[in-house]
C-alpha cells in the first residue's frame, strides 16, 4: 500500500486552482518577487575565468592558440593538481566543486576520492578520450587539465550538443558547457517541429550559441526551478527565445521572464509537451514531460545517483514531504526516461517498471521521514 502524503499547508504549495494555461496575456505580466532568495545550501565561487584547455573559442584560430597556450595560460590561475589522480595526462584540480559532472559523462576516467572528483584511469582509446574532453569542456569550474596541450580539443567542442540517444531519443541533445552559476546543472535540447526547446540554461559560449542555431535554434527555454536559471539572460537574447518559469521561482535576475506558470498546473505547450508541477525541491519546481518519446525532465526533483533514485533531500528548499508526493504524482504519467539536471538519466523498461520503482522509492523515503 502507498502511503499518502499530505504535505502541510505553507508556502511550498500556494494557492489552488483547477486549471492553468500559457497565456500570452498572462506570459508579459510581471510578477515581482517579494520574497528572500533561496540559496543553495552548497554555495560554490564565483564564476573563474576558465583556463585555456576548456574555454570555449569563438573561432578555429583562437581554438588552435589557446590549446597551444593552454600549458602556460591556465597554470597561474588554477588549483593545484590533487594528489588523488592517478598519473597520467589528465587530472582534476583542487578546485572541484563536487559536481558530479566528469564522473557521470565519462564513468570509465573519472570517480569521486575525498568528496572531490579525480582520474582514477587514464584514457587508453580515442573513444575514452573523447568522453574525457566533453568532461573537461563541461566542467562547470574548469577543474580538469591536460598536463599537455590537447590539440583534439576543438574537434570534442565540434560534438555539442551531444545526442543523447539517437535511436531511442532521437531529437533530444545534452548541452555540456555546465554553468558554475547552477552548480554544474545539465541543460537539454528538444529539436521539435513546432519550436524547439531548451530546457535550463547552460554556460553560454558563442560556440554552443551557433551550433544550436544550427539546429533550428529555440523557441522556448524551459527553466526546472529558479537554482538552475545560469546564463538564460544571454540566451535569451542570442535566440530571441521565450522563458517559461513558475512565478514561485522569480527573483530579481528572473523578474523579466516573458512567461510566468500560475497555480499547480499542468500546462501544455501544444499537444505533445506537458509540464507538470512538483513541489518540493523549491516551491514552483516543474518538470517537462515530452510525449512523443516518454521522457521527463525533472531538474532537482528526481535523479540517479551512484546509489540510486534520489531527490537529494538534503538541499531541500521546502518540503521533502512535498517532494515525496510529487515523485508519487509521476506515477500516474506515461514516460520510461528521467533526464534530470543532476545525477544520470533512468531508462526503464516499460512505464509499468517505472511505477513500480517509484511506488517502492515513494515507500521506502516516507517510512524514513514518517516522524520528521
Amino acid at each position: 500500500m502507498i502511503a499518502s502524503f499530505v504535505p502541510p499547508r505553507s508556502q511550498c504549495l500556494g494557492p489552488s486552482s483547477s486549471s492553468s494555461s500559457v497565456a500570452a496575456a498572462e506570459a508579459k505580466r510581471r510578477l515581482p518577487s517579494t520574497r528572500a532568495s533561496l540559496n543553495r545550501d552548497l554555495h560554490a565561487p564565483q564564476h573563474r575565468p576558465q583556463s585555456a584547455s576548456s574555454a570555449s573559442p569563438s573561432s578555429p584560430a583562437a581554438a588552435a592558440s589557446a590549446s597551444s597556450a593552454s600549458s602556460s595560460l591556465s597554470y597561474g590561475r588554477r588549483g593545484r593538481r590533487r594528489p588523488q589522480n592517478v598519473d597520467g595526462d589528465f587530472f582534476v584540480d583542487t578546485t572541484c566543486i563536487d559536481c558530479d559532472t566528469c564522473r557521470w559523462m565519462a564513468p570509465q576516467i573519472f570517480t569521486r576520492v575525498d568528496e572531490m572528483s579525480a582520474v582514477f584511469k587514464q584514457p587508453v582509446n580515442k573513444e575514452e578520450r573523447l568522453k574525457a574532453l566533453q568532461a573537461l569542456i563541461s566542467c562547470p569550474t574548469s577543474s580538469i587539465h591536460t598536463e599537455k596541450p590537447a590539440s583534439d580539443v576543438l574537434a570534442a567542442h565540434e560534438t555539442f550538443p551531444i545526442p543523447i540517444d539517437e535511436q531511442k531519443l532521437p531529437g533530444v541533445y545534452h548541452c555540456g558547457y555546465h554553468s558554475e552559476k547552477s552548480y554544474g546543472a545539465s541543460s537539454y535540447l528538444i529539436v521539435r517541429a513546432e519550436g524547439n526547446i531548451l530546457v535550463d540554461s547552460p554556460r553560454y559560449t558563442k560556440r554552443l550559441a551557433h551550433k544550436i542555431q544550427m539546429l533550428g535554434g529555440a523557441q522556448l527555454m524551459f527553466l526546472t526551478h529558479k537554482d538552475d536559471v545560469a546564463d538564460h539572460k544571454k540566451w535569451r537574447e542570442q535566440l530571441g527565445c521565450d522563458r517559461i518559469l513558475h512565478s514561485e521561482e522569480l527573483e530579481d535576475s528572473t523578474a523579466e521572464i516573458e512567461i510566468k506558470l500560475e497555480g499547480r498546473g499542468p500546462w501544455n505547450l501544444g499537444q505533445d509537451v506537458e509540464l507538470i508541477h512538483t513541489p518540493g525541491h523549491t516551491e514552483g519546481s516543474v518538470c517537462l514531460l515530452y510525449k512523443p518519446l516518454e521522457v521527463i525532465f525533472t531538474g532537482d526533483h528526481l535523479m540517479m545517483t551512484p546509489t540510486g533514485i534520489s531527490i537529494m533531500e538534503q538541499y531541500n528548499k521546502c518540503s521533502v514531504t512535498a517532494q515525496l508526493n510529487s515523485v508519487e504524482k509521476l506515477v500516474d504519467l506515461d514516460f520510461r526516461w528521467i533526464v534530470p539536471g543532476h545525477g544520470r538519466r533512468i531508462e526503464f523498461k516499460s512505464s509499468l517498471e517505472k511505477d513500480l520503482v517509484l511506488k517502492e522509492f515513494v515507500q521506502q523515503k516516507s517510512s524514513q521521514f514518517a516522524y520528521i
